[in-house]
């Protein structure tokens, strides 16, 4: 991240992330990368371009990889305004849908969950600085650039973002391995579903600090990943409720 003429902005990249920061009109597009001939997709960006002038430099993919620093970027890459971040708490009677990322440290997997909390009509993120990885270019990418409609605020921790959960009146589910089935579960509203890390699960500090809920699996002895566990809990709580 680097500042410009007085603008924190930072790179995306992909036709997806491009096309739905564009649709959000969230945060503005101020250049884009791209190859001749033109990437196949071209066409959904050039359909959403802004009035204001965005310039368009024409590149190598070579190029493009290097700036991505990754091959994954469908021929396109942006600069781009910092992404907004809510900057206060959830309330719970506009936001009584929420996901807690708990220390997920791979962003394809916090790309991956926020693209289905955009999808299940969740209201509300809440990631944490220590211990997760950040919303960068990798992870909206996973996320087909579904990030761009979600509010999103940023907890200095684990422990401070149930204080506050808790205070302002919400319920914290928290994804286990000892909890009661997810699948028959009554999730009671207005709520967060926690989700912890990869590897070491829902932070210890935050164990004792909700109800705990199991996605019934095969054998004992393996797990869902990460984000396939939220996108299943996410869907459970969206059609209890009728969100989609």
């Amino acid at each position: 991240m680097t500042k410009t003429k007085n603008v924190v902005g930072e790179l995306i990249y992909g036709i997806h992330p491009v096309v739905e920061l564009l649709k959000a009109k969230r945060r503005k597009l101020i250049s884009l990368y791209t190859t001749k001939p033109t990437p196949k997709s071209w066409e959904q960006i050039e359909r959403l371009m802004p009035a204001y002038p965005v310039q368009i430099q024409y590149v190598t993919r070579d190029v493009l990889t290097r700036m991505a620093e990754s091959s994954d970027h469908q021929g396109v890459v942006a600069w781009v305004h910092a992404f907004p971040f809510r900057k206060k708490f959830f309330e719970p009677e506009h936001s009584p849908f929420l996901v807690m990322l708990d220390g997920i440290q791979d962003p394809r997997n916090v790309g991956a969950i926020l693209r289905s909390a955009q999808c299940t009509g969740f209201d509300g993120v809440i990631m944490t600085q220590k211990g997760s990885a950040p919303i960068n270019a990798a992870a909206i990418k996973a996320a087909a650039g579904l990030s761009e409609h979600l509010e999103i605020y940023v907890a200095t921790s684990a422990s401070a973002a149930i204080r506050e959960l808790k205070q302002a009146g919400y319920t914290p589910y928290l994804a286990t391995f000892d909890g009661q089935n997810a699948a028959v579960c009554q999730f009671k509203r207005p709520l967060c579903m926690v989700i912890g890390g990869e590897g070491m699960g829902v932070s210890k500090e935050v164990l004792s600090q909700g109800i705990h809920i199991t996605l019934p699996q095969k054998q004992s002895d393996i797990s869902y990943n990460a984000s396939v566990a939220a996108g299943i809990l996410l869907f459970l709580v969206s059609t209890q409720n009728q969100k989609i």
